[in-house]
């Protein structure tokens, strides 16, 4: 069998060497694999280390003990074949729709070196990407001109732009209205379908997870760990018709439940399972 694209073994982390000699970590015991093309998402209790899971995938922080590899390798600091976008869009007001975009290839090697070169054939792929999330005819807008949904597509075509292998998404819908967000889960599910890189989804949204995830991990509060692995048995193509089905609504109030149990005690009857 191949490796898994994403491997963690035996993962903790403290923030720093003093947290570290108290043994006061921010996650404990990360063991994960997720294949290649996988969408995993990771939900559970604010402050439970959703978000420095992330930083850990991401080579933005180096684990205190245990392993990572990614792609085969192992994560010994950022990664270039990943692309981030967050809750906030963090759009430069400065600059276009279009140049936004285009942001990634003008300071990540190899692009970089070659981006005055190529930068037509860069452009063209941003203005694909815009039209793909229905942007075209907004490239010259400015990030003030944008509604927050549109600014987010913009965030999400600017994370892709280099092509990574890898999309980390921390909260990425959070801020907008509920017909928004479930147009975007939808443009989200089409890029991925289409292209099939690997997605990690942070989220406290339920139905978001359970509507574009394969695997629904659920974190205890901190110091986090995995205590539950849902997988999501719904056939795909996913539309949003799915989300008013008993079998939608059964896989997310069971993992309500598991939350409502974390919150409660800190552990769950679940975590034996998983």
């Amino acid at each position: 069998m191949s490796r898994p694209f994403v491997e963690f073994e035996n993962v903790w982390l403290a923030y720093n060497d003093e947290l570290l000699a108290q043994g006061n970590y921010a996650v404990e015991d990360i063991n994960l694999q997720v294949e290649q093309g996988a969408f995993v998402a990771i939900v559970g209790p604010s402050g439970c280390g959703k978000s420095t899971f992330m930083k850990l995938t991401t080579g933005l922080k180096m684990p205190s003990q245990g392993r990572i590899r990614v792609n085969g390798e192992a994560v010994t600091g950022p990664l270039k074949i990943s692309g981030m976008a967050f809750q906030a869009s963090s759009l430069l007001p400065w600059r276009s729709t279009l140049d936004n975009v285009l942001l990634p290839l003008e300071i990540v090697e190899p692009y970089r070196s070659n981006f005055k070169s190529n930068k037509d054939a860069y452009v063209a792929r941003a203005r694909q990407l815009l039209e793909t999330v229905g942007l075209k005819g907004y490239e010259d807008k400015y990030p003030w001109e944008l509604s927050g949904g549109m600014q987010q597509r913009a965030s999400i075509c600017r994370a892709l732009i280099h092509e990574p292998k890898m999309l980390l998404l921390d909260e990425p819908f959070g801020a907008l209205d509920a017909f928004t967000r479930e147009e975007l889960w939808c443009t989200l599910r089409d890029l991925w379908q289409a292209q099939r890189f690997n997605v990690i989804l942070v989220t406290h949204d339920l139905r978001e997870s359970v509507f574009l995830a394969d695997t629904v991990y659920v974190m205890s509060k901190s110091p986090g760990r995995f205590l539950v692995k849902k997988d999501i048995d719904l056939p795909r193509p996913r539309d949003l018709d799915i989300t008013y089905t008993p079998e939608f609504t059964a896989i997310v109030q069971e993992l309500r439940g598991h939350i409502g149990a974390i919150r409660q005690s800190g552990t769950t009857a679940g975590s034996a399972a998983a």
